[in-house]
């Protein structure tokens, strides 16, 4: 038995070094990927002076001499305001596509598809001239516009494909005891889609947090800056103050880290298929 346990052991070894190779090179990856954001972290909390212990005096300058807070609070409430609408619109939105087999639905689908595959930077203009006529730039619901239809068509398919994991089965039961059409898709479709509602809105979140293009269009007075705008007007006041500058990068860094942070948990890459066991 002895022998018989030894050869087993010999034979997994190579699988395991393999196993140990592969992550020892993600884990030197992940290290060289991460290093501009520990060199950025190091850099906002050095003192202003050449030596001395690590500090929050960056941080406190910022929050207190700047406009920092102004644009923090506009971008999370812009960022906030397009996921929440993504989500809503794209989740029945999705259902349709999930679900509906009519020549409608399925020219629909090819749109988003065609809509999708677009750069954004071929309606800027366009939809500057637009909104300018309706007094929609320089305003932070303009922008929310903008965002919102920038994300539709891939938060759509998202969601669709989603619910394209979740057994019809789930549903037919449900209308045997009476639900509608309607109830089944809230009590049953999105009771059991929350990581694909969490993949969109993380999705919608990136977008909007992150982007410079639209926003630098679009805005033009610092009290309505979004962050990544009040980041460059700040980087370009302030282009020798290095501790300063990282301390304004480490606070567009951490909602997004935060947000991955709590939510990884939730997060799922299969449906729910399972859920018809026993039945």
């Amino acid at each position: 038995m002895s022998l018989i346990a030894s050869r087993e052991i010999t034979s997994r070894e190579p699988g395991t070094r393999g196993q140990w190779w592969r992550f020892a090179v993600l884990v030197i990856v992940t290290l060289v990927v991460l290093v501009p954001v520990f060199a950025t972290l190091l850099l906002s909390l050095r003192p202003s002076g050449a030596s001395g212990l690590l500090t929050f005096d960056n941080f406190r300058n910022v929050f207190a001499n700047t406009d920092v807070r102004i644009w923090l609070a506009n971008s999370l409430g812009v960022t906030l305001a397009t996921v929440l609408v993504s989500v809503i619109v794209a989740a029945p939105a999705g259902y349709v596509l999930s679900r509906g087999r009519s020549k409608a639905v399925s020219g629909l689908s090819l749109l988003l598809f065609v809509i999708q595959s677009l750069p954004v930077i071929t309606a800027i203009i366009p939809l500057f001239v637009l909104f300018a006529r309706l007094g929609l730039t320089d305003n932070l619901i303009g922008l929310v516009i903008v965002y919102v239809a920038s994300t539709m068509s891939v938060a759509t398919w998202m969601m669709a494909a989603y619910f394209d994991s979740i057994p019809h089965a789930l549903e037919e039961a449900a209308w045997v005891d009476g639900c509608s059409v309607f109830g089944s898709f809230a009590k049953i479709v999105l009771r059991n889609s929350l990581p694909g509602i969490l993949s969109t809105a993380i999705f919608a979140f990136l977008l909007a947090w992150n982007d410079y293009l639209v926003a630098l269009v679009f805005l033009r007075s610092s009290s309505i800056f979004t962050l990544p705008i009040g980041m460059q007007t700040f980087f370009q006041q302030n282009a020798v103050d290095w501790g300063s500058v990282m301390a304004v990068s480490v606070v567009m860094l951490l909602p997004p880290a935060v947000v991955f942070a709590v939510l990884n948990k939730y997060f799922s890459v299969g449906g729910i298929g399972g859920s018809l066991a026993g039945r």
